[in-house]
């Protein structure tokens, strides 16, 4: 039996209603010989009847369900797909969102063309009206590497679970930690960042986000307890990898600590800069800015209106 060339991941939960277009935009790839596997967390809508049609015209999609012995939640789901992966290559798409039709195919070619690990793609939101896919030659912005982790851990550059394309060897010691649930993919890749792999950064926006209030972004924003505590638990596990690589600089722990001070958490400080082993100069440093951010807040929140 041949194998799929790619396996596409995608958890799900309770997304009946925006699932099915999902699916059709990987049906309507121009790369044909993938599997994508539907990893069901649990949902209690009606997610497995409107995507039966989808199923039995086409055997490359498989609907499971998330086996207990994976926790509940999207890195537990991703973690049952990789495990379950037959494709050389590895790549995750949500379940509320559209695909470029050239998604896989691009990808590729720069795989054949390249010796890297990773290809890194970009990545458009929308809300209500169906994105127009735009067509244009394949154009690489930079190559990245460990050197680069400072750039992937603040996001300069912007590893989103959904814009990468992986050989599928990269996971074969690593997975998405399932305590999280809020910044797992952050965390993962930030990771897989600080081992000796390669990558391209392409120009190309081969893939459409969904904006909704329901997204996982959304409830962090909204400030929901849950995702907010398990950016916490990123940061920390961040922090550690970095620290036990001796990777972590300056630049990168002034941004790390950011979120304490943003989040009001001072243990979460604390926690940072005893991983950190910081000096008694940084952690007077940063204490005080800690205690001073309501006031620094307020003088740039009164700058701003004043600008106006």
């Amino acid at each position: 039996m041949n194998l799929p060339k790619v396996t596409i991941i995608m958890a799900t939960y309770n997304r009946a209603h925006f699932i099915v277009e999902t699916l059709q935009s990987i049906q309507n790839q121009t790369f044909t010989d993938w599997e994508c596997l539907i990893i069901d967390d649990g949902g209690t809508d009606n997610t497995a009847e409107v995507i039966l049609p989808i199923l039995e015209q086409d055997s490359r999609f498989k609907y499971l369900k998330r086996p207990n012995n994976y926790k509940k939640g999207l890195p537990g789901c991703r973690n049952y797909g990789i495990d379950l992966a037959k494709g050389e290559y590895i790549i995750f798409f949500d379940d509320d969102d559209i695909v470029h039709p050239n998604n896989l195919k691009t990808c590729l070619e720069v795989f054949k063309t390249n010796s890297v690990d990773f290809c890194h793609y970009q990545k458009l939101a929308f809300e209500r009206q169906k994105p127009s896919f735009e067509s244009k030659p394949t154009l690489i912005q930079q190559y990245i590497s460990k050197a680069d982790i400072e750039k992937i851990v603040t996001q300069e550059i912007g590893l989103a679970s959904c814009t990468v394309m992986w050989k599928k060897y990269c996971f074969e010691n690593c997975r998405f930690n399932e305590k999280l649930l809020y910044a797992e993919e952050w965390e993962c890749y930030s990771r897989l960042m600080s081992e000796d792999f390669e990558g391209i950064v392409i120009d190309n926006i081969l893939y459409y986000n969904r904006k909704h209030p329901n997204s996982n972004t959304g409830e962090f924003f909204k400030n929901d307890t849950i995702r907010v505590n398990s950016k916490k638990e990123a940061v920390l596990l961040v922090s550690e990898n970095l620290a036990a690589k001796n990777l972590m600089t300056p630049s990168l722990l002034k941004y790390l600590a950011g979120f304490a001070l943003s989040f009001r958490d001072q243990l979460l400080l604390h926690n940072i800069l005893k991983i950190a082993k910081s000096s008694f100069q940084i952690k007077l440093y940063l204490n005080m800015k800690f205690y001073l951010f309501p006031l620094w807040k307020t003088y740039k929140t009164t700058l701003k209106k004043l600008s106006k």
